[in-house]
């Protein structure tokens, strides 16, 4: 497998970001004193509930909060949730990695871009 140096690795994520909307900021890190209820993330445009998770190439991306049968949603929003143990630099265990190369069963549960329900609120 090649090594790519640091800038070279940035814009091969970038672009892979650009390409798969994986364009959301990071969550924000909690202060550990702070005793205040966190409240899930929301869609600036729609308003929907959304679930954040950084991607296995360390960018982040918004998930609808529903996983929906793999014939429901298009190949370009297809997603799923995996556990790392220990490989990834991001501080965290579960992150998104796109659906590619070999297609679900269409019965197979996939979790979608929010992008693919996001209806833009228009109030």
């Amino acid at each position: 497998m090649a090594k790519h140096c640091d800038g070279c690795w940035r814009a091969l994520a970038d672009e892979m970001a650009q390409v798969d909307g994986a364009t959301a900021p990071p969550r924000p890190e909690p202060d550990p004193d702070d005793m205040s209820w966190i409240e899930p993330p929301r869609c600036p445009e729609c308003g929907a509930l959304i679930r954040v998770y950084p991607t296995n190439y360390d960018r982040w991306v918004s998930l609808a909060t529903v996983e929906l049968p793999a014939k429901d949603v298009p190949d370009v929003y297809r997603w799923r949730l995996t556990t790392l143990r220990g490989r990834s630099p991001v501080p965290t265990d579960i992150v998104a990695v796109r659906v590619r190369g070999v297609d679900p069963l269409p019965g197979e549960p996939v979790v979608p871009a929010h992008r693919m329900v996001c209806v833009p609120d228009e109030a």
